[in-house]
């Protein structure tokens, strides 16, 4: 009994390396891999520092001076006059601010039941004046502002929407 005892752990014990082995193989060759990743890691960040330093070498003011003076006559390039930059609250409204087509339909009382007919008219800022249905905005060039009335009412208050801001 004591000899297949003695197999039976020594087949344990071959089996016990072999896994051990096994797991010590494929640690190393993740650890490999890992250097692997490191080293591109390191060539990437190097590059981008590489290119970095180019970009600022290329982006001199001195530099595109003298480009500038070089290809004039074929860029004919300007000055920025001050009038052409625009202000942050002169740009539009973001369509995240924007407020949902719930709200507006709220704010011009149609989700209230209201059942009169409206009229849009759309003006542009060179006294242009157009009617439209479907109350599609003019060009943004222009400053414009959407006025529905009612045709019933012509003399009641009008409901003013102005660049996504409803006013009374």
């Amino acid at each position: 009994m004591l000899r297949s005892f003695d197999i039976v752990l020594i087949v344990v014990m071959t089996a016990a390396a072999t896994v051990t082995y096994t797991i010590k193989h494929q640690a190393e060759n993740k650890l490999e891999e890992v250097r692997k990743l490191d080293a591109e890691i390191k060539l990437e960040e190097d590059t981008i520092d590489l290119l970095r330093a180019d970009w600022a070498l290329l982006t001199q003011p001195n530099r595109l001076e003298k480009l500038v003076g070089v290809y004039q006559q074929d860029l004919q390039l300007g000055r920025t006059a001050p009038t052409q930059l625009a202000h942050p609250e002169e740009l539009p409204m973001l369509r995240a601010d924007l407020p949902p087509p719930e709200d507006v339909l709220e704010a011009m009382g149609m989700a209230q039941g209201k059942s009169t007919k409206k009229k849009s008219t759309i003006t542009a800022d060179k006294n242009a004046t157009k009617t439209d249905t479907s109350a599609k905005t003019a060009s943004s060039k222009t400053a414009t502002k959407i006025v529905e009335t009612d045709e019933d009412d012509a003399g009641d208050d009008a409901d003013n929407i102005a660049t996504g801001s409803v006013t009374r």
